[in-house]
């Protein structure tokens, strides 16, 4: 069973395995400097698809399998799944998965989705409830776009603090304990909300929570960010991650010497038109598995600490004026699964 030893932080007795792990991304993530890393690159953004929201639920139905495939497992292995998305109803999901007669339960955490399915998934195997349990999540620019802010055809011109939502999915398959990587560690977040209201500057209204979980995490812990290779936050793009460091430095926490963001990672800032990077459910979980997980598993990276990012916003709530809240888990992901192992 898990340890608990604060209201928001658990340290796995026996560590669960991240048994095997996929990532898929779009032809724009696919044309940026973690190209390499990535499981498939598909240029066609309908994924042989009508629609761009049936193409966002193949996309995840095809990074969920790849998980499966490249773990030797058919779903039939697998005891349940955490998955989610952006869109409403978490309708990528639910469409992309139904076909795979795998027991679901369903979370909506926006951006921090992948650390939410991590977290709930390592609690639910270290209790022995759970045999093999899948994260997953996914995003697409032109589902969140035509969601969230105009349809394409509007032309909508994007403001210097705006992110580009990613069209990407990860997926993870959690195991009882075998070998690296071991999720030795997890934090619940709260949600903060420090009155931020332009949408389009998602990463000022998500680094506070970021903030807050790392602080937790760490004096939980008693640990200290030079413990860790990367402390890694989802989506806070250019703009947010820098708010991230002052917002630590100011607590005495420094984190600047190890601090890597998935959405400033994602794309070449220089050359590609992102304006303060990327974002969506599917960029915090496609770097994470096509990038970091790889390196954990062969020992290049021994410990990170793994914080998607979640802005819980609407347009509903938008149009009324709400500011944004936000939230952030932390999930401490380790190529050991204890220490001086």
């Amino acid at each position: 069973m898990a340890k608990k030893i604060s209201r928001n932080t658990f340290l796995m007795e026996a560590p669960p395995t991240i048994h095997s792990f996929a990532a898929i991304v779009g032809k724009k993530e696919g044309e940026g400097p973690l190209a390499q890393f990535f499981d498939e690159i598909e240029n066609d953004s309908y994924f042989g698809q009508k629609t761009w929201e049936q193409a966002e639920s193949e996309l995840m139905k095809r990074t969920v399998s790849k998980a499966m495939s490249k773990g030797g497992l058919s779903p039939d292995d697998i005891d349940y799944m955490f998955a989610g998305d952006l869109l409403n109803q978490c309708i990528s999901s639910t469409y992309g998965l139904r076909d795979l007669n795998i027991p679901l339960l369903g979370i909506y955490g926006a951006c921090s989705t992948m650390s939410e399915g991590l977290v709930l998934s390592a609690l639910m195997t270290d209790s022995g409830l759970g045999g093999k349990i899948i994260a997953a999540t996914s995003s697409h620019f032109c589902t969140a776009e035509r969601q969230f802010r105009f349809p394409l055809s509007y032309g909508s011109v994007r403001t210097p603090t705006a992110q580009w939502t990613c069209t990407a999915s990860g997926a993870a398959v959690v195991s009882p304990k075998t070998s690296a990587p071991f999720i030795r560690g997890v934090t619940i977040g709260k949600i903060v909300d420090m009155g931020v209201t332009d949408a389009n500057n998602m990463g000022a209204a998500m680094a506070p929570a970021a903030a807050y979980v790392i602080k937790t995490f760490l004096q939980d812990t008693s640990m200290e960010p030079s413990d860790f290779d990367a402390i890694i936050t989802g989506d806070l793009g250019t703009t947010g991650s820098k708010l991230l460091v002052e917002l630590l430095r100011s607590e005495g926490i420094d984190i600047s010497g190890c601090h890597r963001d998935c959405g400033a990672m994602m794309f070449d800032i220089e050359k590609q038109d992102v304006h303060a990077g990327g974002s969506g459910c599917g960029c915090s979980a496609s770097v994470l598995c096509g990038y970091f997980l790889p390196k954990v598993r062969s020992g290049e990276i021994k410990n990170i600490l793994f914080c998607a990012t979640g802005a819980l916003m609407s347009t509903t709530a938008s149009q009324q004026g709400e500011s944004i809240p936000s939230i952030s888990h932390a999930v401490f992901i380790s190529s050991e699964s204890r220490i001086n192992e």
